[in-house]
């Protein structure tokens, strides 16, 4: 079978990745950062969030993400633990510590946000992942929390630009790889449009 992930995409296809997948939302103050676990970019990752409780563009902070192999701790704990290294105060910074997939990172970080904040209480939400998931994460919230406002922000170590991603063959597949699950998961009911037109 044909690994998908290691085709050239035409023009068409990188004009439509770039305008659909690949999605900057402008930035505005928002009531919750939420940090999708990783165990890949993760110093940038923390970067960014630091950043961005820095300049006041958010209030609270929520990290999602269980164990993986190779480390007993979660991505939750490395993630907050050098956040509030880098000066994020931790009672700023909620946990989830189980979840698997993105689908998980929302639905069991929602009864956390509950618990904690009352979900009713936030309004927006900035979404923090890698480049190449982009718009996955806030589809995955819409799916599971469609009142809320989502803004996304991603980070990686590419040093392509990320509008020239197609050209460089590790950033071009990890892009394909997730560009080719938005579909399969919406008709799964995975993930839900988003950006509503």
């Amino acid at each position: 079978m044909e690994d998908r992930s290691l085709r050239i995409p035409s023009n068409d296809e990188i004009a439509a990745i770039n305008a659909r997948h690949l999605i900057q939302t402008p930035l505005r103050p928002a009531d919750l950062l939420f940090v999708f676990g990783t165990r890949m970019d993760v110093a940038e990752r923390v970067d960014t969030a630091v950043g961005l409780w820095r300049d006041g563009l958010v209030r609270w902070s929520i990290v999602s993400g269980g164990v993986t192999p190779g480390d007993h701790r979660s991505e939750c704990a490395i993630i907050k633990a050098a956040m509030v290294e880098r000066g994020m105060p931790a009672e700023r910074i909620l946990e989830e510590h189980r979840a698997q997939n993105t689908g998980e990172n929302v639905i069991f970080s929602l009864s956390v946000i509950d618990a904690v904040l009352g979900r009713d209480s936030i309004q927006s939400v900035i979404c923090l992942g890698n480049t190449w998931t982009a718009r996955r994460y806030p589809m995955t919230l819409q799916r599971y929390w469609p009142e809320v406002e989502k803004m996304l922000v991603t980070v990686d170590t590419f040093a392509t630009p990320r509008a020239l991603w197609h050209t460089d063959p590790e950033f071009r597949r990890r892009i394909l790889i997730e560009w080719d699950k938005i579909e399969p998961y919406k008709a799964k009911g995975f993930i839900a449009e988003w950006p509503v037109a």
